[in-house]
């Protein structure tokens, strides 16, 4: 057989991730706020790009009752799927847009002082106080400063160490006897650099265990008596509220058991945590639901964390008429990269708006009644309603949160598995019933709800419920179990 070159010509198909497709999936999946973030990215390296001033919208986005979004849609931009589909050519038109124009221009959720601007980063007109706190300082900064004052020479370094190993809850994280033995100390030198050290501000900080942590802050005010001791000793039992071995243990009776208990709840388990690292950052919601004069629900996009983003054609001019190839490659490189970005965010902002009107149309209930009403739902029922791929809606849903007058709730919170009904009605929504399963225990008086009582009182209301799953509702509701809710209850009643 003879080896040479030939040719042929075969056929084949395979998935094509295009520059375009990414960037319209990476859009997608980003928040306002990370948006915001993109935008600017984008707009320091593309010198085209410019920010609109003049505050007109450039384009609107109206979605109208939901009933009304899904027959209106435009159809050249009826989803992203659409979107990742069109050809694209270096000879596309350029979309002098603003994506982000409001879609309604009076009494909109964005034009609310305490849902607009304001909410969006202090952006707004109305003044917000946090942007003007400063940054709180850390507990380390903190335990430096009163180390500082304390000690001196060795035992500032020892301090200066055991400070390093000291948590953000404020507790001590490596033994005495580790300590010493990395630093070359007596284990005694280094017990009294952190019995002082235990001494300073927040009370309770480098203690080594819980009950350490509050037998230091009832030392403090002076609390510490031997019935107490003993009770921190046993904190086990004061979380299964065993009041006879506590009365046992420590000597005294059910009263004084009950007003030690009471003592150690106005303390602090973290003294740490009151000094902190970043303040953690606010949710900002990215889609506004409100209810117009006409009885309907109308969605919209929060506009003010998003700059209105133009062409700018005076610069392009500018750089074209040096006539230099280089500069012309180059400028045609921005047009197109800043005509992807506006078209991708113009469809990025439909696409979101048309998922979040389908979910308030299958939820109604919630936003008319409450909780109670919520109806299960999947991914796949919404994206079978807007014709679109679950993994776009997906991508839609994913850390968007959506404020209306209930509250501000993320997109995936609508989505949640179904309770059957025992009457063959419609299935209800395992949020609504851990709400009523709440509300029942919330209402309790003498009586202690077990969980078979509870599951009596559900089958008597429609929902067709095992035992195990009131349970596990219960449970994730940080709710205890009927017999240590009756222990706590005589605990506070003592």
């Amino acid at each position: 057989m003879g080896l040479g070159p030939r040719l042929e010509l075969r056929q084949s198909q395979q998935l094509v991730m295009t520059p375009q497709l990414q960037l319209a999936i990476k859009l997608l999946t980003l928040t306002n706020v990370e948006l915001e973030t993109y935008i600017g990215d984008e707009m320091e390296r593309n010198p085209l790009l410019s920010t609109d001033d003049s505050g007109e919208p450039r384009i609107e986005i109206d979605s109208g009752p939901p009933e009304a979004t899904a027959a209106a849609a435009d159809p050249v931009t009826s989803g992203l799927d659409q979107l990742l589909g069109t050809p694209t050519s270096g000879t596309d038109a350029p979309l002098d847009v603003d994506y982000t124009g409001e879609a309604f221009n009076h009494d909109s959720g964005s034009d609310l002082s305490d849902w607009g601007a304001a909410a969006a980063n202090g952006t707004g007109d109305d003044n917000d106080f946090e942007q003007f706190a400063d940054v709180d300082a850390s507990l380390a900064d903190v335990l430096s400063n009163q180390a500082n004052a304390a000690f001196a020479d060795t035992d500032l370094i020892i301090a200066r160490h055991i400070i390093d190993l000291i948590d953000e809850s404020g507790y001590l994280t490596e033994s005495v006897e580790t300590i010493a033995e990395r630093l070359g100390v007596d284990t005694a030198v280094v017990e009294a650099v952190l019995g002082t050290i235990q001494s300073f501000e927040p009370t309770g900080v480098g203690a080594r265990s819980l009950g350490e942590c509050l037998a230091l802050q009832a030392r403090e005010i002076d609390r510490l008596d031997p019935a107490m001791a003993t009770l921190l000793e046993r904190l086990d039992l004061v979380a299964r509220n065993d009041m006879q071995a506590l009365m046992r243990l420590c000597h005294v009776d059910r009263e004084d058991v009950a007003d030690m208990i009471r003592e150690l709840r106005r303390y602090d388990p973290k003294p740490g945590l009151r000094y902190g690292g970043e303040r953690a950052p606010p949710v900002v919601a990215d889609v506004f639901v409100t209810k117009g004069s006409d009885g309907e629900w109308h969605i919209e996009l929060n506009q003010a964390t998003l700059p209105r983003l133009i062409i700018d054609r005076d610069y392009q001019a500018v750089l074209e008429a040096g006539g230099d190839k280089a500069t012309t490659n180059f400028v045609g490189d921005c047009l197109n990269s800043a005509n992807w970005l506006m078209k991708a965010l113009d469809q990025r902002a439909r696409t979101i708006v048309k998922v979040a009107s389908e979910i308030v149309k299958q939820q109604r209930g919630f936003f008319e009644n409450g909780v109670s009403n919520l109806k299960p739902l999947t991914l796949r029922t919404i994206a079978d309603a807007v014709e679109m791929h679950e993994s776009t809606v997906s991508r839609v849903t994913s850390n968007k949160y959506l404020q209306c007058e209930r509250g501000l709730f993320e997109l995936r919170y609508f989505f949640t598995s179904g309770i059957n009904s025992n009457d063959g009605g419609d299935a209800s929504s395992a949020l609504s019933v851990k709400d009523r399963i709440a509300r029942l225990i919330a209402a309790e008086s003498d009586d202690t709800l077990s969980d078979d009582q509870l599951v009596n009182i559900l089958k008597g209301e429609g929902f067709d419920i095992a035992r195990r799953t009131v349970a596990k509702y219960r449970e994730a509701l940080g709710l205890a179990s009927s017999f240590n809710r009756r222990r706590a209850r005589l605990v506070a009643a003592a």
